[in-house]
This record gives C-alpha cells, structure tokens and sequence, in this order.
C-alpha cells in the first residue's frame, strides 16, 4: 500500500546509539505513511469510525436503559394499583421485569441482541426472555453491530494489514536493505523500528476506545478495573496483528506475497473461523427446541401429581402431612386455607422442575461455548470475544445470573400470593375467585425486583483462561517473528 520508497542510508559521522537507530527506522515509516494517499485517509476514516460508533452505542445504550427503567417503573405501578382482587387472580396477572444494561455494554453489547431482555413473571409457568434485537432487525445484525469493539475487532487488524504488510519486504525489493545492514545496522533493530511504527499506529488507532472508556468509568457505575481490563485486552489483540504483520513482512520475499498471506489470515480468523466454530459446537451439542421441551416439562409435570385429584398419591400423602401439622382431622378445620397450601406445594414442585431443565439447558449452552473455546487456537479474536464480554457484563453468565435472579424473584412473588390466600381467605368462602376479594393495599411492596450484578472478581475470573490464551498468542508471534528477523540477517550475507 505504501511507496516503496528507500530508507535515508547516509552514514552518520558517529554511529548513533541503538535506540536511536529504531527511532530513526520508525520515523521513516511514520514519514512514508504521511505521503501515501491511501493508507492516511483509511487511518483518519478508522479514527472517524472509532469515535462515531463510540458516541452512537453511548447514546442507543443510555435511551435503552432509560426506556426500560421507565417500563419497569410502569410495570411496577400498574401491578400496584390493581384494585381489590382473589389473591390467586394476581397470581396469573403476573409482573415484568426489564434486564438492566451495563454500561460497559456500549463499548460491547455481547450476547444481548440475542438474548432478549423483557421477561414475564407469572404462576405455574417459568417463561423466557423475549425482544432480542436481532429478532426484531434485519439479519444484517447478526453480521455485527457498530461499536468500538467491532471496529477494533474486525476493521482495525484490517488496516494494520494494509499499512504494514510492505514494511519490511519493501526493504528487500528495493535493495536497500543490504545497504543498511552494511552501514551496521543490525536486522533486530531494523524490525524493532518496524514494530515501533506499526505499533504506534495501533495506539492511536485505540485512543478514541481509550478515552470512550475512560468516560463510562467515570460517568457510571462500571468498574474501573473492567474498563482497563477491556482496553487491555483490545491493545493486546492490535498488538498480536502488529507482530503478525511485521512477522510475514519479514518473512515472505515480496510486499504482494505478505499481504496475500496476511489478508487470508484475517479473513479465516476473524471472518471464517468465529462463524463457522459456533455451528460446529450447535451440531455437536444440539440444544432441544421450544417444543421438545415443552413436552418433556409437560410429561415430568403430570408424572409429579395431580393436586385437583383427591387420590392422587403425592398430595394425598401431603394432605394427611399436613393435618397431622395441624392436628385436626379434615382441611375444614385447618386455621389456614388448604388451597393455597395445596398451591404452594404445587409451585414448589412446579418451580423445581423448571429450574432443571433452566439449568440443563444453561449448562449445554456452557458446553457449546467450552467447544468454541477450542477454536481460539485458531482464532485469536474468539478468546478477545469471551474477554471482553465478560468485562463488559454482556456474556452468557451474566445473562444467566439475570434470568436466574428473575425466576427467584417470581418464586417469591408468587409464593408470598399464595401466603395471602392461605391467611386472609377462608377455606369454606374460598369458592370462585370472582366473588372473593382481598384488599389492594396487599400488592403494594411485592413487585419490587433490583438485579445485583456480579462482582469484578467474577468477571476477571470468567475472562482468566481467555486472557492466557491471547498472552499464548502473542508468545508464538513473538517467536515467529524472532525466527523471521534471524532468517532475514542470514538472508542478506
């Protein structure tokens, strides 16, 4: 992409010091990106992007988080000022909650376009999250949003690529690097420059990132610790490119075979390989559909019991359980009513199966995720991914602790109900839930729902094995290029 334009080899009066010559090395090739016509433009177009998808997903992640609070806070009104009902008939009005976003979820939404974020709470049922974006869009979405991590995940390495892959083999082409290894210049020092300029390109192609972060750190709630982690983790995956880039450049004889290599790199490990590794894991550990659950909770749940039927051998063992609690020898005489301890029990059972199968199926989700996991020897950006949604709070986890705190949340709405019915409604009069009515004022205070998000440490945690797969990344590149810059000095004797 760059003129091929030789390195001043004017021998100096005085050999300039080590240091020096990678500075010298490295201001040349800033100078030959000022005058190419091409790669400046892309950089300061990069720069544009990085900013623009910086404010954008700010301004889309504040409106969303403003409109669920506002959704949330009308659920919870109206689930207050129901007039006086049949406690059970609250039971089935339910309630909704809304997940509240975190707010390093604008540098990386992670899964919540998938996911959904709206879930209604109510009795005998444990329903799922609904409204993920990438239902309600274009499947463009699916192909990635506009956000910084996308730009620096995807569109960056691809500039490096374009800046770069000459930096090096260009030197050779035009034959000035015998020339420069004559004039004492040793090769380490040559591609120590090389890095020094590519790398510096690359930390100003993270400074909007930088100061986006450093923004939400300081304006929200985020942890500062999850903002550094993930501009950490995003210098490191630029700096993994910088190597590869100055690495095949060293390698390859040719400017024009380096950037063939360097862009089938990309396309497979960014492009190919992140598409193709989740489904491989579906096909390996299919998730049963909708339907196929369903099902199975259907036939599980009649095989429990039948609370309705009189000789059902589960609740008539609870029946005599429970007048013998009571000492009294028919539910008449109970001093609570029986329908609702009926019903409590009911939901208890009801509650825990639902949880199994939740649990199951957030489990076989873990295991396709550990089989993308095994992609990240060929995909550095799959370990970037699982970092950086973890830091952002945007990853399976973080949904799951969600959807579970909700459903804990229903179980006890739900149950405190079915408390009411069992206290304040008698069993004789408990006949139609049409005629037999308890007072409002007992809703006030059983909608509120506040999600606690994790704790930092758990994400550093989940992110660890992610983050020591990138650091195994740049080992081998770093080794490559070592192998690359002696192959370069034996090259030119």
């Amino acid at each position: 992409m760059t003129a091929a334009v030789p390195v001043a080899h004017a021998a100096p009066a005085t050999r300039p010091r080590p240091g020096g010559m990678v500075r010298r090395i490295a201001q040349e090739e800033w100078r030959l990106l000022r005058r190419d016509k091409v790669a400046l433009p892309a950089l300061a177009l990069l720069l544009m992007l990085l900013v623009a998808a910086a404010f954008t997903a700010w301004d889309s992640q504040r409106s969303a988080e403003a409109q669920r609070s506002r959704y949330q806070a009308q659920a919870h009104e109206e689930f207050e000022s129901q007039p006086d009902r049949h406690p059970h008939r609250m039971v089935h009005y339910g309630h909704f909650v809304f997940r509240p976003l975190s707010p390093l979820a604008a540098f990386d939404p992670g899964v919540d376009g998938y996911t959904g974020h709206t879930l209604y709470l109510e009795g005998h049922r444990q329903n799922s999250a609904n409204f993920g974006d990438v239902r309600q869009s274009s499947l463009l979405l699916r192909f990635g949003q506009l956000t910084p991590a996308f730009v620096l995940q995807v569109l960056a390495p691809l500039l490096l690529v374009f800046i770069g892959h000459a930096s090096v083999a260009r030197e050779r082409e035009s034959g000035t690097l015998r020339v420069l290894l004559a004039q004492g210049l040793r090769p380490g020092q040559l591609v120590a420059g090389k890095l020094l300029a590519l790398g510096g390109v690359a930390a100003l192609m993270l400074l909007p990132a930088a100061v986006a972060l450093a923004a939400i750190a300081g304006t929200t709630t985020a942890p500062a610790g999850l903002a550094a982690l993930l501009l950490a983790a995003h210098g490191l995956w630029l700096a993994l490119w910088v190597l590869a880039v100055v690495a095949v450049s060293a390698w390859l004889p040719r400017g024009r075979d380096a950037l063939v290599a360097l862009l089938a790199a990309w396309a497979c490990s960014v492009v190919l390989v992140p598409r193709l590794a989740p489904e491989a894991a579906a096909s390996l550990l299919a998730l049963p559909t909708r339907f196929e659950t369903d099902i199975q909770v259907a036939r599980e749940l009649a095989a429990l019991g039948d609370s309705h039927n009189p000789n059902d051998p589960y609740f008539n063992a609870f029946k005599q359980k429970v007048l013998a609690q009571y000492g009294v020898s028919r539910v008449e005489d109970l001093p609570v009513n029986y329908k609702r301890l009926l019903g409590m029990e009911g939901e208890r059972l009801t509650s825990e199966l639902f949880n199994r199968h939740a649990a199951e199926s957030f489990g076989r989700q873990t295991d396709q995720l550990q089989w993308v996991d095994r992609f990240a020897l060929l995909s550095p950006v799959l370990a970037l991914r699982r970092v950086s949604m973890a830091a952002a709070g945007t990853d399976l986890a973080s949904y799951r602790r969600f959807v579970e705190q909700a459903e804990q949340y229903r179980y006890h709405l739900v149950q405190a109900l079915n408390q009411l019915q069992a206290d304040k409604v008698q069993f004789t009069q408990d006949k139609s839930t049409r005629d037999v009515r308890i007072g409002r004022e007992h809703w006030h205070g059983l909608a509120d729902f506040s999600f606690t998000p994790p704790p930092a440490t758990d994400a550093l945690r989940r992110a660890a094995p992610a983050a020591v797969v990138l650091l195994a990344w740049a080992g081998v590149l770093a080794l490559l290029l070592a192998a690359a810059t002696r192959r370069l000095g034996r090259l030119v004797r």
